[in-house]
């Protein structure tokens, strides 16, 4: 008799409505190279909303008709194929291992990375395959895995905590990395109140920065409390209050998940030299710029689409210090996902939106086997 689990089905795209909580969904098994992870905790990403709107479909160009435009919907830019389990990332321990990967694997509190990548590829462009989109993810008792996505750690934190670590936090440490932030850099930082960007606040902090917020008025004493040296609103003058905040044009990197009309204004807040790494489009996809700032600041401007395995690493390491900890804004349980994804898309909380799949709130150390 197959084995079932409970399960998420994504059955198409539209609203919440198109998530359907299912307990007889068939286990998976692990083949040649993966692991079974019995997950713990999920996270809700924006990822999760965009692959089920199909907001990744690109916009038709030179008047032509929607229905004629390519009809790329995942992350990964592909077809995606229903149902689908989402859930772009997860925490859990390994069950069970495939052929060729070490048994003493089994037992290991992990962490999943969500970026398949091709090696044939060159770095940072390596994403083939993003779990939940182009492949099953994490809303799931159970998920398969290449085992060198399912990255081993031992951290003072809870398995809810973890799960917040793959898409937003990895997302917002691959653009600290690239956007070369170290002490005393003067950092802005948009959609602070969000998973990236909340991460992008902490670890930029971690770094040394000083930060300039920019998030929804409610936000504010969150964001001061977790420590911005300024918050200011989304319609806000960003290079006025830099300056306000650290003299005339003083902004080194600009940390941006909004896109949408305020993203030509952001460059005009750069120094001279100034990097503007971008890792999201939240407010719009489309945005005009007068590329003669671009050009004769001699400015750098950054797309950030997939994470590099030894960034994820060096986030794990950052963890398993103890320095840093994700903020979590809700827990709910798996059969209340539509919920969760509702929530998220109502853009009221601070902090991440956390599935609990299986006692999320358990210490993330080594842990029993359970059937």
């Amino acid at each position: 008799m197959a084995m079932v689990m409970q399960a998420v089905l994504l059955t198409g795209h539209g609203g919440p409505e198109m998530l359907h909580y299912r307990q007889d969904v068939p286990r998976p098994t692990a083949g040649p190279g993966e692991v079974l992870v019995r997950l713990r905790a999920a996270a809700v990403n924006n990822t999760d909303i965009a692959t089920r709107t199909a907001w990744y479909a690109p916009a038709p160009t030179d008047g032509a008709d929607q229905a004629d435009a390519p009809r790329i919907v995942t992350f990964s830019k592909r077809t995606i194929d229903f149902p689908r389990i989402q859930g772009a990332g997860g925490a859990g321990v390994i069950a069970a291992v495939g052929p060729g990967v070490p048994g003493d694997r089994v037992g290991q509190v992990v962490v999943v990375d969500p970026y398949l990548r091709d090696p044939a590829l060159p770095p940072p462009a390596q994403l083939s395959v993003f779990m939940g989109s182009g492949c099953d993810g994490c809303f799931a008792d159970y998920v398969t895995v290449r085992a060198e996505n399912a990255l081993a750690i031992r951290a003072p934190m809870t398995f809810a905590e973890l799960a917040c670590l793959p898409v937003a936090y990895q997302t917002a440490q691959e653009m600290v990395t690239r956007g070369r932030i170290g002490p005393g850099d003067r950092v802005v930082v948009t959609g602070a109140s969000g998973g990236v960007g909340f991460a992008n606040l902490q670890l930029a902090r971690l770094r040394g920065a000083s930060v300039l917020a920019v998030a929804g008025a409610d936000k504010h004493a969150a964001l001061r409390d977790l420590g911005a040296d300024q918050v200011i609103g989304r319609d806000a003058d960003v290079s006025a209050a830099a300056e306000a905040l650290w003299g005339e044009r003083p902004v080194d990197v600009v940390l941006d998940v909004a896109g949408g009309p305020a993203f030509g204004n952001l460059l005009h807040s750069l120094r001279r030299g100034g990097r503007l790494v971008c890792a999201g489009a939240i407010a719009g996809a489309m945005a005009d710029i007068d590329l003669r700032v671009v050009i004769y600041r001699d400015l750098e401007i950054l797309g950030v689409g997939t994470s590099q395995p030894q960034v994820m690493q060096a986030l794990l390491d950052q963890a398993e210090t103890g320095k840093l900890h994700p903020v979590i804004s809700h827990v709910l349980p798996l059969s209340d996902l539509a919920k969760a994804q509702a929530l998220f898309q109502a853009k009221s909380h601070v902090g991440k939106i956390v599935i609990d799949i299986h006692r999320a709130a358990d210490t993330a150390l080594p842990q029993p086997l359970e059937g």
